[in-house]
């Protein structure tokens, strides 16, 4: 499928009057018609600006329907979409600036500083100028032309856990697959509603669930940004019916003061990805009749490959589930062999919702994929004999004591039985007698109490010696990803520092 039509209006031909986005607190509404009209409006005032086909348009605000906007009009007017980390300093995001050569930046009101302090780059301006170019712009009234699948339609810089950012390139063909994906494994359909809050410079913020849902006319309400309090509320209103988060998240609501006696019952379908999730989690939530389907993509499969079946997602905690219906899957070894069943090698994916490679980068889209097409996940995983997958770890982060293989995340997962233990990270660090050995860096619950030695003599009884961390040291947060992943990159350089506070 080389093209497809421009999905914006092709969905406000097919419901125009139902709502595609709502601004909660305001209660501002925008109708699929009504976005149609202001994706026109938005493509005449780019192109009165200067902007071509093929010209980098950059935005930095946080979670907006004006942002919506902007994606499809990217889109319609062949311009590539540059969704900015607002978190960054200008420091770190001037090197993504003279990676991608945007030709505008657009912000909102809270991003205003931090985008001046890049116009000696980029030029800027706020939403409120831009809105009010759309207003003067004139606005074509030609068909929009079809989508090239394959173009580049949006860039996703994610550093992951190495620190060093990639532009990872988004088609409309991954959106698509990722729409197919999700759609029939939530069984999400114009009826649903869900809750728009991870940040939109990372996938889960577009992909899970708010542009599935447009492409299948749904409605998004939007805040701007995670909040406890009110992400709590809305859950416990009516409307919610998918709900989509990151474990930092689902931790978050649990400690919440109102999760105990918390009516969940609205949202019928939860999902999580972007790290692991702990057992104990997933089991408080379990206790208020809400069944987390743990689910794993990458930023570079659009993102959905696994999302746990809600029917069997008691039954096998700690499984991602299924490959899901246009996701292929293989496991292998270090010669890129395929595993015997049972055990454990790398994940390696296909399809179409895989992405063509990293913007201006050969060299690692080279190294990503395996011969065939086959994308390198660096993550090890395995198939139990009903065909549902668990992440293992990743490759990366095993370290080997003593001549015996150790997976940090079993090492976690032992620490997160602790009824003391919040959240848990396991390194594996230079040891003169076994080579390398465990260190373990632990935040506990509010109010819970537990030393090193206590949290090691646990570990014990759950797993082998050469698994128990050396050193156990009590921490009170670690640095994540957007994605809510531990930033390990970080942790050693700050242990190498002496620094595991």
């Amino acid at each position: 499928m080389k093209t497809v039509p421009d999905l914006c209006r092709r969905r406000a031909e097919l419901s125009p009057d139902a709502v595609a986005f709502e601004t909660v607190g305001s209660g501002e509404t925008l109708t699929f018609a009504a976005m149609d009209a202001a994706v026109g409006r938005a493509v005449g005032a780019l192109a009165d600006l200067g902007l071509v086909e093929g010209d980098r348009l950059a935005v930095l605000c946080h979670n907006d329907p004006a942002f919506f906007v902007l994606l499809f009009a990217a889109a319609r007017a062949r311009l590539v979409f540059v969704p900015l980390n607002w978190r960054l300093t200008p420091a770190e995001l001037v090197p993504i600036l003279d990676d991608c050569s945007p030709k505008l930046l657009i912000c909102d009101a809270a991003h205003a500083d931090l985008a001046e302090s890049l116009s000696g780059r980029v030029a800027v301006l706020t939403f409120d100028r831009f809105h009010a170019r759309c207003a003067v712009a004139p606005v074509s009234d030609a068909r929009p032309a079809a989508w090239d699948t394959e173009r580049p339609w949006y860039l996703l810089y994610t550093s992951g856990t190495t620190g060093k950012p990639k532009a990872v390139i988004q088609t409309a063909g991954m959106a698509l697959a990722n729409a197919v994906n999700i759609q029939q494994a939530t069984g999400m359909g114009a009826a649903d509603v869900t809750l728009n809050f991870l940040p939109l410079f990372h996938t889960a913020g577009i992909n899970l669930h708010a542009l599935p849902l447009f492409i299948a006319g749904g409605r998004s309400l939007v805040i701007p940004k995670f909040d406890a309090d009110t992400v709590m509320t809305l859950l416990t209103g009516t409307r919610i019916s998918l709900f989509f988060g990151v474990p930092a998240v689902y931790q978050a609501l649990s400690l919440h003061p109102a999760f105990a006696q918390a009516d969940l019952g609205a949202v019928r379908h939860w999902g999580c990805g972007g790290a692991p999730i702990a057992e104990p989690l997933l089991r408080a939530f379990l206790a208020r009749g809400a069944t987390v389907c743990n689910g794993m993509g990458m930023t570079e499969t659009g993102p959905t490959v696994f999302l746990m079946d809600p029917r069997e997602a008691a039954a096998k905690i700690g499984s991602v589930g299924r490959p899901q219906i246009l996701a292929e899957v293989r496991l292998v070894d270090l010669e890129d062999r395929d595993v015997a069943a049972g055990e454990a090698g790398e994940l390696l994916f296909r399809g179409p919702g895989i992405t063509p490679g990293y913007w201006n980068n050969p060299d690692a889209t080279a190294r990503a994929f395996a011969p065939g097409g086959w994308l390198r996940s660096g993550d090890i995983g395995r198939m139990d004999a009903d065909g549902c997958y668990f992440v293992v770890d990743r490759i990366k982060d095993m370290f080997i004591s003593g001549g015996e293989n150790v997976y940090p995340a079993e090492v976690e997962a032992a620490l997160h039985a602790h009824p003391a233990v919040l959240d848990v990270a396991v390194l594996g660090v230079p040891d003169a007698r076994w080579g390398e050995a465990g260190h373990a860096l632990v935040v506990l619950r509010p109010g819970a109490e537990a030393d090193p030695d206590s949290l090691r003599v646990h570990a014990r009884e759950r797993l082998a010696g050469y698994k128990v961390p050396r050193d156990i040291t009590i921490v009170t947060d670690f640095p994540r990803t957007a994605a809510g992943k531990i930033q390990k990159h970080v942790l050693r350089e700050l242990l190498a520092r002496g620094r595991g506070d």
